[in-house]
């Protein structure tokens, strides 16, 4: 369980009229958008190479002009190769560094639970849209 403890802080006036700004623009309360900027500036700077983007499940970890960790770790998996060759068999797949390919695998090893989660809810997805696709197909016979 996430247990949050109080923090205050201060910031120059023109930083906070920025984040008013994008709390008023998204509807997120201020303290929300802090504790966001917070843990994902501490992730980046953990982190170096990996940004944080929005979509429909949710904010989440990707190579800076690359795809999302998720895919890389997904890839790694499908290629079902050796350990010793699955980074380079990665980032030939994807058409990257071998060493972007490790970021998201460093990433990946600090935050399984997250990746796997992203993973598993596009697996679920895909599965869904096949089989909505198997009744269309059904349908048309």
């Amino acid at each position: 369980m996430l247990t949050e403890k109080p923090l205050s802080l201060r910031m120059d006036a023109d930083t906070l009229a920025r984040l008013d700004e994008q709390a008023s623009e998204t509807g997120r309360p201020r303290s929300e958008l802090v504790r966001r900027y917070v843990e994902e500036g501490v992730r980046m700077d953990r982190h170096p190479g990996i940004v944080f983007r929005p979509g429909p499940a949710g904010r989440r970890a990707g190579l800076a002009g690359g795809p999302d960790v998720w895919t890389v770790v997904s890839v790694m998996r499908d290629l079902g190769v050796s350990s010793d060759r699955a980074i380079d068999a990665t980032a030939d797949h994807l058409e990257l560094p071998a060493g972007r390919v490790q970021m998201a695998l460093r990433y990946y090893a600090d935050h399984r639970e997250e990746i796997d989660g992203f993973i598993r809810r596009n697996e679920e997805e895909a599965e869904r849209a096949y089989e909505a696709w198997l009744r269309e197909q059904a349908a048309l016979a």
